[in-house]
């Protein structure tokens, strides 16, 4: 029986953070990220995406949506709400980047939050088709899916991906035209060698925050997943030195 990936609530001090996980993952993409925030003092709550850490990567296809995303976040406010968090930021690494923004723009009552490697200002340049075929390969290899099958889902995926990247990209367009309203505090890592968006859209990002005091951090010999590659630990630096700010 394979161990599924779930949501954690990892308990601190009265200072919350959520960190939300990017797409066709799952929460450990921030779990390394969310202890070492504890052993500051934090309180973490990283929830799960509707669709993602299940077995059948086609879930998130069917399951998933920009718009069920969004209610995922809400409810994750919520969720440290419920239990008398009131001082809240929000991170999200790459898709998770998109929703902890659309939260700033919606919720003036966080401190702050921002975007790990995240393409809340899209770009036609990225590799998310062939890089989430290749995680659904992997998925149903490791799970000993008969090969004839294994051809069938993944045609499954490869034909109806698309049309969820088209609905994820029009929702990143609605957040991006928003990102002047923010007033929080709002912090922007990004790595320079990201292999599956346009890392230069950081920037972009960066100078739409019009309203906001932005901590911008590129870290240019770094790829994609930033929360744990060789960036994560000056990442967590950099984070630690923001939320001292935010928190105080």
């Amino acid at each position: 029986m394979i161990q599924l990936p779930r949501s954690f609530f990892f308990e601190g001090g009265p200072q919350a953070v959520i960190l939300m996980h990017a797409y066709a993952s799952n929460s450990n993409d921030v779990r390394m990220l969310g202890r070492y925030l504890q052993r500051l003092g934090y309180t973490i709550y990283a929830p799960m995406f509707t669709g993602h850490g299940t077995a059948e990567p086609a879930d998130i296809l069917t399951q998933g949506s920009p718009d069920a995303w969004w209610r995922d976040t809400k409810q994750a406010i919520q969720f440290l709400r419920d239990r008398q968090f009131t001082r809240i930021s929000i991170f999200g690494l790459s898709l998770g980047g998109i929703f902890a923004m659309r939260a700033l723009e919606e919720d003036a009552h966080l401190l702050g939050g921002g975007s790990f490697s995240s393409p809340v200002i899209a770009s036609e340049k990225n590799n998310l088709v062939p890089e989430f075929i290749k995680l659904a390969k992997a998925t149903y290899q490791y799970l000993k899916v008969g090969d004839e099958e294994q051809q069938r889902r993944l045609d499954w995926i490869t034909a109806h991906l698309p049309d969820q990247l088209v609905q994820i990209r029009q929702f990143s367009g609605r957040v991006a035209d928003r990102l002047g309203s923010i007033q929080q505090p709002t912090f922007v890592a990004q790595g320079g060698q990201d292999e599956l968006i346009d890392a230069q859209k950081a920037y972009a990002l960066r100078n739409a925050l019009t309203h906001s005091e932005v901590s911008f951090h590129y870290y240019q010999d770094a790829g994609h997943v930033i929360t744990v590659n060789n960036a994560h630990q000056q990442l967590e630096q950099d984070l630690t030195v923001y939320l001292k700010r935010i928190f105080n």
